[in-house]
């Protein structure tokens, strides 16, 4: 690349970095005010930057600006892309979290880069990650289960009616380390509601799991009704990174 190119890469990424800074405080502000009218501590709720879709570059901007806990859906994009913002920002210490729907048989990739998987919803799946933690010789991998709130199997999420088996299931298999549950608003609902319904299969699972006490909802549209109905975990994609992601790979 030559000098004039650099200096125009470097101007155009302390633009992004502006942006970013920007949102971000943006981000921060309604997370402060929704735990303070829910009579909560900020440090109470982590926020989780979902970066499908946006490059490593942004990523790594953002753990300039702090940030340390991100988010893909897809393997496909999240593997090469941990790889690059841990050749980009060797020293900083990044936590990659799995909030889409995964098959079984991407479980071995998987386990290769995310420290967490919010997606589980079927005991299949759970064997699957187990095995793939086993084979590796990995430390055990925290998993939360993905509760349906609306029965629709097309988007994904284990059955309340099943939820208990499933995390039964997780509790004892080696490998795997039960930290919650996960999930989506159905679409329109009300997210309030939903969220409510939500804290009660978390409570629930609580009393049987004491260590699963993550309740991970909410996102750039309804993060404050999550944070006034226990949420520990909000994740922000387009509040915080904008719309304007490049094509997966």
């Amino acid at each position: 690349m030559s000098d004039h190119g650099e200096a125009a890469a470097c101007v155009g990424g302390e633009e992004r970095k502006a942006e970013l800074a920007e949102a971000l405080a943006a981000v921060e502000a309604r997370i402060e005010r929704a735990c303070a009218a829910a009579g909560r501590r900020r440090d109470e709720v982590r926020l989780l930057a979902v970066t499908k879709t946006f490059p490593a570059s942004d990523v790594a901007l953002l753990t300039d600006l702090g940030l340390t806990d991100f988010a893909e859906n897809r393997d496909q994009e999240a593997g090469p892309k941990a790889e690059e913002v841990a050749k980009l920002r060797p020293e900083a210490r990044v936590r990659w979290h799995m909030v889409g729907r995964l098959q079984r048989n991407k479980a071995r990739s998987v386990v290769r880069w995310a420290h967490e998987v919010q997606s589980v919803d079927s005991i299949r799946l759970a064997d699957a990650l187990a095995k793939a933690v086993r084979a590796q010789g990995r430390p055990p991998l925290a998993v939360l289960i993905q509760a349906s709130l609306d029965a629709d199997p097309a988007r994904g999420g284990c059955p309340l009616s099943e939820l208990d088996a499933l995390a039964g299931y997780i509790a004892g298999a080696g490998g795997l380390d039960l930290r919650g549950v996960m999930a989506v608003a159905p679409l329109g609902a009300d997210p309030a509601e939903a969220f409510a319904r939500l804290a009660e299969v978390a409570g629930r699972l609580r009393r049987d799991h004491p260590g699963a006490s993550e309740v991970s909802a909410g996102m750039s549209g309804d993060l404050e009704q999550a944070i006034a109905r226990g949420a520990t975990c909000v994740r922000v994609g387009t509040a915080l990174l904008g719309g304007r992601g490049l094509a997966s790979p």
